[in-house]
């Protein structure tokens, strides 16, 4: 069949499909916009202002305000909510006003919520719900007055801004606060409390008056329980009396044969006569108290204790012992004490007593609960420390004491290590000699002449010179934090052997945790003349 030329043939079905596309295409158009238009009356419900809870309605506007009828639609329960947060907005521009010399708006709005608070505390002392009447009126005359605000240009804008600024002024306040708190706290932790300086005091005079007990001394010097090795021996460096009384007491209480305890007791030249009078006055069961004067140790000197090199440096001296200057120093990492000799004796143990095999150190924050003569018979399996870990919390372990970015430590030492508690240690002083401790500490301190190595205290350099020498004991030999941890579980502190008041609340200060401080009171002698005089009285 011969084919029409193409200006003569039907175009039906190509037109047919062009009006399709066409109505599709108007149909998606139509849609889209139904579909905008919807979603944006739904936003402007959604962004209503409420006056109740879960309660929409049309936008409020400046003029005619019909605050009966708002308030109205309103659950009753929720009006002291309503309230508090229009105050909170008032409070605000009571701020804005002020900076901006409106002196009396900011009167009115400061009155209207002093009303508002005296409003709603009436109504929290008569126990029964705010009221459509009584909230209509106060509600209404509030938004009045924040309107009012909003009218003198103190747009959103210009709120948040100027309550930005005014949290970070007293953000700083808050943390300038928070420091001086705590240096506070670490003063009062430092101190001598009265009642302590007094029974020292009077203790001291009694050891300057009275010859015999100079007499007296020079007997158990030379007593040969004091090397015996076949009784338990326990030693505690201090210069506070009535807190190393606590400590041998608490031990004599508790032990099955007290008659086998020896207490070596180390002090300062200050308090040495105090405690000599102390401890030759009262009775302990049998049990020997040997009392020394530090200062009468001939080989502690600078050319051996590095630690006293540090003591005679001019630098260290300003800053441990000089005025708090410098607030970005946190307080605990410049008390004294960590340049303290009787703090940093422990290391010296061996010195101190050549002729005994091992011994069990206390600090003289603690209290003994149960019998300590068990842990002598413990097997250390050849190391040199027993001690009760600490690395439960993660915070204990080595890399949280120690500054492993030095390339000396990061190559002996496991920065995921665990730590320990020093105040209650068993040492093997044999296995001590042998492993010469003494000389790595000597050796850490050394290192860490700029500081740089660790910042605090003894425990740092003990982890150090005692790495792969300490055997773990059970943790109920030694509980901590009742010194600063007000939440201990009381299941724990009764199953422990020894309980440790480390922190600053200390048990004879004021600060002390109430809930603590009877378990420590209760091992004091309290029917010594002097303490009634100082402490009670």
């Amino acid at each position: 069949m011969r084919r029409r030329p193409a200006e003569y043939r039907r175009p039906a079905r190509r037109r047919l499909s062009q009006w399709i596309l066409a109505l599709l295409g108007i149909s998606l158009i139509a849609g889209l916009v139904l579909f905008v238009f919807h979603h944006n009356h739904h936003e402007d419900q959604v962004k209503q202002p409420m006056m109740g809870e879960n309660v929409t309605k049309e936008p409020l506007k400046h003029e005619g305000l019909n605050f009966t009828k708002e308030i109205s639609i309103s659950s009753a329960s929720s009006f002291s909510r309503q309230l508090a947060e229009q105050m909170t907005l008032a409070k605000a521009y009571v701020i804005i006003a002020k900076e901006h010399n409106n002196l009396h708006l900011a009167w009115q709005l400061s009155n209207k919520i002093k009303n508002c608070q005296l409003f709603l505390s009436k109504a929290a002392k008569r126990g029964e719900s705010i009221t459509l009447e009584e909230a209509e009126q106060i509600i209404s005359s509030l938004s009045d007055l924040i309107f009012k605000a909003q009218d003198a240009h103190y747009d959103i804008a210009t709120t948040m801004m100027t309550m930005k600024s005014h949290i970070q002024a007293l953000e700083e306040r808050t943390n300038a606060a928070t420091v001086q708190s705590t240096l506070f706290g670490q003063l009062v932790a430092e101190s001598l409390p009265k009642s302590l300086h007094c029974l020292k005091v009077k203790l001291t005079k009694d050891w300057l008056r009275q010859l015999p007990f100079q007499n007296l001394v020079e007997e158990k010097r030379n007593s040969p329980r004091v090397v015996d090795n076949n009784l338990y021996h326990f030693c505690i460096f201090s210069d506070n009396v009535l807190a190393t009384s606590v400590v041998v007491n608490s031990t004599i209480s508790n032990a099955d044969h007290p008659e086998q305890l020896v207490f070596h007791i180390v002090t300062n030249g200050i308090s040495y006569g105090s405690m000599q009078v102390w401890f030759l006055t009262n009775d302990f069961k049998g049990a020997t108290v040997e009392v020394q004067n530090m200062e009468e140790f001939t080989w502690l000197n600078a050319s051996y204790a590095s630690v006293i090199k540090r003591l005679l440096d001019q630098d260290s001296r300003a800053y441990y012992f000089g005025v708090y200057q410098d607030m970005k120093v946190e307080p605990k990492l410049r008390n004294p004490k960590h340049m303290s000799l009787l703090n940093h004796l422990r290391f010296y143990i061996p010195e101190v007593y050549p002729l005994l095999e091992k011994v069990i150190f206390l600090d003289d924050d603690v209290v003994v609960q149960k019998d300590l003569t068990r842990l002598f018979s413990l097997d250390l399996h050849g190391n040199v420390n027993g001690a009760v870990e600490t690395c439960l919390e993660a915070f204990h372990r080595y890399y949280k004491y120690i500054n492993f970015s030095n390339p000396i430590i990061s190559s002996k030492f496991d920065p995921q290590a665990c730590g320990w508690a020093f105040g209650m240690n068993v040492f093997d002083l044999i296995a001590w000699r042998k492993e010469n401790v003494t000389s790595r500490y000597h050796y850490w301190q050394e290192q860490n002449s700029d500081q740089m190595l660790w910042k605090l205290g003894a425990l740092p350099p003990a982890l150090l010179a005692f790495y792969g020498l300490t055997e773990p004991l059970d943790r109920r030999w030694h509980v901590l934090g009742l010194g600063y941890d007000m939440n201990i579980d009381d299941r724990l502190i009764n199953s422990a052997a020894v309980i440790h008041f480390n922190g600053n609340m200390k048990p004879w200060l004021k600060l002390a945790i109430g809930r603590y401080k009877p378990l420590w009171e209760r091992y004091i002698n309290q029917s010594h003349p002097y303490y009634q005089d100082c402490v009670i009285s």
